[in-house]
């Protein structure tokens, strides 16, 4: 299991698409070359201004060297404003222990779901009935954000999973995703 932050950021209006070129021309590359795995990068369907993204970490030491390398490094002072420019807010990051999740390379739309389970045994009989490895299951990590210049939530005990799956008895929010590697086209929700 690695360390992975589920990270939704709120952009100004009509700056998503701005955002997502520079993020693949420059920020996927530059994070791998630091030792971040970085997964699936999507549009939220259900809100134009909203990018949604995976990165990966060993464990809780190599995500602190890695952030520092590569928020200090070359790549990040070189473009941070540009990418600044296009965002509202950054801090809706849920840090997670996990497998990761890059979305298939023929997928179009992947729904993730966020799960606020109030009886963790309970919830671990639910996900052995209606989820498998496929839905790449991640739950909170509950270690201190040792790279505090980048927060995350605390105070919350979440399980998120992808793909669809019968609907758990405990408060949720789904985001329907459409990866990034799929370019929006007539009557797109993008």
């Amino acid at each position: 299991m690695s360390i992975v932050e589920l990270r939704r950021y709120t952009l100004h209006p009509g700056a998503r698409e701005t955002l997502i070129e520079l993020f693949e021309r420059e920020f996927v590359t530059g994070q791998q070359a630091v030792g971040i795995t970085v997964g699936g990068r999507f549009r939220d369907l259900d809100d134009p201004d909203r990018f949604v993204w995976l990165r990966a970490f060993p464990d809780m030491a190599r995500r602190r060297r890695s952030l520092e390398a590569f928020y200090g490094g070359p790549v990040w002072r070189e473009h941070r404003d540009a990418a600044n420019a296009t965002m509202v807010d950054s801090d809706d990051v849920l840090l997670l222990r996990g497998p990761g999740f890059t979305p298939a390379p023929a997928a179009r739309r992947v729904l993730a779901t966020v799960c606020h389970p109030t009886d963790p045994a309970a919830f671990d009989a639910y996900a052995g009935q209606h989820l498998g490895p496929a839905h790449a299951l991640h739950r909170t990590e509950h270690a201190e954000n040792d790279f505090p210049r980048l927060p995350v939530r605390t105070g919350e005990d979440v399980r998120v999973w992808f793909g669809p799956a019968e609907p758990p008895p405990w408060p949720t929010r789904q985001l329907r995703l459409e990866p990034v590697t799929t370019r929006p086209g007539p009557g797109s929700a993008a």
